[in-house]
């Protein structure tokens, strides 16, 4: 069995915000450069995941992106409501990345 941890104990930064009124990116970077290398050659992080975290279908993941210089994964999806429109409960998307707090992930070494 893999061991795991909380993504806050291993990420920096855990953040969202809109992409425009129709589309959310969420971003997460990590504290070091071994974890990330490990979640992306595992290739944790996938449409599917973020499809499953958000209740959305694979086809609304519009960009899934490991960017190495900042240790970072990007994802962007389509919003399920508009931004501004009615229903909307956070105009900025500044608070979707709540999903992914309780998030546990491998780790390559032992529990932390």
């Amino acid at each position: 069995m893999m061991k795991t941890a909380p993504l806050t104990d291993l990420a920096a930064v855990i953040r969202s915000k809109n992409a425009g009124p129709y589309e959310l990116t969420v971003d997460i970077l990590f504290k070091n450069k071994e974890d990330y290398t490990f979640l992306k050659e595992i290739n944790y992080f996938d449409r599917k995941l973020f499809a499953r975290i958000y209740g959305i279908g694979v086809e609304d993941i519009i960009a899934l992106v490991y960017f190495d210089p900042a240790s970072a994964v990007k994802c962007t999806m389509v919003r399920p409501v508009i931004s501004g429109a009615p229903g909307d409960t956070d105009i900025y998307g500044a608070q979707q990345h709540a999903p992914l707090l309780g998030l546990e992930v491998p780790t390559k070494g032992g529990s932390r």
